[in-house]
């Protein structure tokens, strides 16, 4: 694989120009998983075997223990959409994760196969995704905040970290450290699924007996890295969701 065809795997397939952008092949992808995902829901919830589960119930009811446990086991407090919301993102990540295993060339042969030049099927590889999904949980957040502490959450930015003397301050300090959460979730994931495909492309530039034994054993840490991303942003959300459940003393 030449350097030009390296570069052609790093271009979205996009409508439109400047501010209105669209990466196509990530929106679709993004809502083929989430379908996906939903779908495959459905369709165990329809099954469910009480006595003894197998198969992707089995996976399914593991993942929904290790999500409760994860939970409980962070914050004392009960709120019954933390553990939904959670669970969701971890599956849904996991997901689009797991599309950097597909090597790099089957999704441009099959695009080109419907005349389209570039497609990447990893949506998040693509820092629109990440950031996307780190805003609606920054935006939950708040509003777990406003629910639960009502507009007295606000005093915290007036208070919180100097006292009310130095509100102005305050409300600086507040800012940035709330900013930093969705953008600290974003451009985690964004950079450690970037950086796995960019390993992969140059890979693919090795002689294919050499391709073949390094994308084996990169495939394998990818491998580790896709769960841990997801593991990481999950349990992220369950803190900030977590803390906003808090009543402030």
């Amino acid at each position: 694989m030449a350097s030009g065809d390296i570069a052609h795997h790093l271009v979205n397939w996009t409508i439109g120009s400047g501010f209105w952008t669209f990466d196509l092949d990530t929106i679709v992808m993004g809502w083929v998983l989430a379908a996906i995902l939903v779908i495959t829901a459905m369709v165990v919830g329809s099954r469910l075997q009480a006595s003894a589960p197998s198969g992707m119930q089995n996976w399914l009811e593991g993942v929904v223990d290790f999500i409760d446990d994860l939970v409980q086991g962070s914050f004392p407090v009960k709120d019954p959409l933390i553990a939904p919301v959670a669970m969701t993102v971890f599956l849904w990540i996991l997901l689009m994760n797991s599309m950097d295993l597909i090597p790099a060339y089957l999704p441009g042969m099959v695009a080109h196969g419907f005349g389209l030049t570039e497609f990447r099927i990893t949506p998040t590889v693509n820092l629109n995704t990440t950031l996307g999904v780190a805003v609606a949980v920054f935006l939950l957040m708040i509003a777990t905040n406003l629910r639960v502490k009502g507009f007295s959450y606000f005093k915290t930015y007036l208070t919180h970290p100097f006292g009310i003397f130095l509100a102005p301050i305050n409300i600086i300090m507040s800012l940035i450290e709330e900013i930093t959460k969705p953008l600290s979730l974003g451009l985690r994931l964004f950079g450690n699924m970037f950086a796995g495909e960019l390993v992969f492309l140059l890979l693919a530039m090795l002689p294919w007996w050499g391709g073949l034994v390094m994308g084996e054993v990169w495939s394998l840490f990818e491998s580790l890295i896709i769960i841990l991303q997801a593991f990481i942003f999950t349990v992220l959300t369950v803190v900030y969701l977590g803390m906003a459940n808090m009543q402030d003393h």
